[in-house]
């Protein structure tokens, strides 16, 4: 498991190995936010660029986050693995992950690394009722735990001097025809279809501006996220893209607003527009004078023209606009992007900080027992034992807390570095004397042209262009492709190499001389070479990579003569022809 090689390294020794941003933008944490013009601003006037992070996952857990891909809202996973395990363990499951899943230490960590915000997706069941449930019909009950947990997180985002954003990511019903976004149970009505469950909602933002009126790090109320509802033509355009009224989710938006506005004159009103948040045809012009528009962003290009709806309306409304939702790319899709809304003053939250998944700063890491219930969960087949399935998603959740999590020092590097600079730096201090190995997926962290060459380096698919970017999706987030050793624990190496493609090694040789590089290559063509590149000068001819049987059959080859200055080397290692792959290099000393 790839929790067994992080459990030994403690958590300060890897806060301290990553990053700091350099261009984290200071904002004191006891000042309220609030919109002057086209700018969100502190209460001295000065621009205030959120770099924020949503907590995707732990209020509200989307199926994917989970790797459950079927019948994977929320509720349905709580019933169903009642149904394997039991009700009682199934709520020990979620007590463990709700305790484990943001904590201090995450909040802390999200700090150091040059986070100022915290946007928080809110599951409305934490704090009240389903209407159906309601005791007494056109009551409220409230819910301690929600309120809870959102005080506590409130606390340490204080502490870091930060900001946090409220945002309801699941409201009463459902706001939409994405069923997971929102958890929505369509054998009830829907946050559209009930008058009940619109009130209850209105109700439930009074209360929480009513609870944090007097908290200045709470940088706004993000009321409604991604609605994606069709109500002028449902049957065609069910998630409101085409939409050019917007008449139901502006009223919703605008009762809201009033009923905020009772108890809380103080805080930005964030709103989102239909189909996901970015329709926003009938719902301007805004009607309050602190508010903010939200903008969602997923694998599109990260050029001008992709934000410029976004810099139109906030030109023609006088009004801050925010990016609120984007992220789950590669490392160049988000350098590119972070480049391009800070240029052009564009706040930002990414999604999220913490999944099962390697393209977020935080990877929680998944056990045998529970892929055996997420295999069962999503084809039906290999039912596993009671006792599997409590132990599989008790240790998932166990693995949620930061200590046990990995943390991709790559993501966090492509966020706060590489959007303001080319500089490469070493991915590890690798320290060359006899014999030492380098593992071929160790290569510098730097911008795509940079620390490495690949052609496929993100996602653009809404743009029209495919791509993926890592294919094995392991290891580091970066264009270069990985797969896992399955021959070997906890190894790794760089596949699907074509030609052009390279990676570089920034190495400290102890000793100055000439050495042979060894390389540990596989090949399932008669074609494929490779050359080294010492210093940016070509100190090794083009090497034939001999066909070893397969891509998976390993063979040793050896390049002699290479020079190494005593301390800072430049190694890259690359593709003259493509068709293989590398697993480690190795360096001996020959004079």
């Amino acid at each position: 498991m790839l929790l067994q090689t992080f459990k030994n390294i403690s958590v300060r020794a890897l806060l301290i190995a990553l990053p700091i941003s350099f261009i984290s933008l200071q904002v004191s944490a006891q000042s309220f936010l609030k919109a002057d013009g086209k700018k969100i601003v502190d209460e001295s006037g000065k621009n205030v660029l959120l770099r924020g992070m949503g907590l995707g996952g732990w209020m509200i857990q989307e199926g994917y986050m989970l790797h459950i891909n079927k019948d994977s809202r929320q509720y349905r996973i709580r019933e169903r693995l009642e149904d394997l395990m039991g009700p009682a363990e199934t709520k020990e499951f979620y007590d463990t992950w709700l305790a484990n899943n943001t904590r201090k230490i995450d909040i802390d960590s999200m700090h150091r690394w040059g986070f100022n915000s915290v946007r928080l997706p809110m599951h409305y069941n934490l704090y009240t009722l389903p209407v159906e449930k309601e005791p007494v019909t056109g009551q409220n009950t409230w819910i301690d735990k929600g309120f809870k947990m959102t005080d506590d997180l409130l606390a340490w985002c204080k502490a870091n001097h930060m900001y946090l954003i409220l945002d309801l990511h699941a409201t009463p019903g459902g706001q939409g025809n994405d069923l997971n976004i929102s958890d929505r149970n369509t054998d009830v009505p829907s946050l559209w279809d009930s008058e009940a469950n619109k009130q209850k909602m209105i109700a439930l933002w009074r209360k929480l501006a009513d609870r944090y009126k007097n908290e200045p790090n709470i940088a706004g109320y993000d009321i409604i996220n991604e609605p994606n509802w069709g109500f002028d033509d449902p049957a065609n355009d069910k998630n409101g893209l085409k939409e050019k009224t917007n008449a139901p989710l502006r009223k919703l938006m605008v009762d809201i607003t009033a009923a905020i506005r009772e108890v809380d004159k103080k805080h930005i009103i964030i709103i989102e527009g239909n189909g996901w948040g970015n329709n926003y045809n009938g719902i301007l012009p805004t009607w309050d004078k602190n508010m903010v528009l939200s903008f969602h962003k997923y694998w599109n290009f990260n050029d001008q023209k992709s934000v410029e709806h976004i810099i139109k309306t906030r030109d023609q409304y006088n009004v801050p606009a925010w990016i609120g939702e984007t992220g789950e790319n590669s490392n160049v899709w988000l350098t590119e992007e972070i480049h391009l809304l800070e240029k052009n003053n564009l706040g930002w939250a990414l999604w999220p900080l913490k999944k099962m998944g390697n393209n977020n700063p935080i990877e929680i890491p998944s056990n045998l027992n529970y892929d055996d219930v997420t295999r069962y969960l999503n084809t039906g087949k290999h039912k596993p034992k009671e006792s599997n399935v409590y132990s599989g998603t008790l240790e998932m959740a166990i693995h949620a807390k930061l200590e046990n999590a990995i943390i991709h020092h790559d993501v966090i590097d492509a966020i706060f570095r590489q959007p303001f600079t080319t500089a490469t730096k070493p991915f590890k201090a690798n320290r060359v004397t006899n014999g030492t190995i380098i593992n071929a997926v160790d290569y510098d962290l730097g911008r795509n042209g940079f620390a490495y060459f690949d052609t496929d380096t993100a996602d653009y698919h809404t743009s029209g262009k495919p791509g993926i970017g890592n294919h094995g999706r392991i290891y580091r987030n970066d264009g270069v492709d990985i797969s896992k050793d399955s021959t070997a624990y906890n190894s790794f190496y760089v596949d699907h190499i074509e030609t052009s493609e390279w990676t570089q090694y920034t190495i400290q040789a102890k000793t100055a001389g000439v050495y042979s590089v060894k390389l540990k290559v596989a090949a399932a063509t008669d074609d494929a070479k490779l050359s080294l590149n010492i210093n940016g000068a070509d100190q090794a001819k083009e090497v034939a990579v001999p066909n070893t049987g397969g891509l998976k059959t390993w063979q040793v080859i050896t390049v002699k003569d290479i020079r190494l200055k005593v301390g800072i080397n430049k190694v890259r290692v690359y593709a003259n022809k493509g068709g293989y792959n590398l697993h480690w290099l190795q360096f001996w000393k020959d004079k």
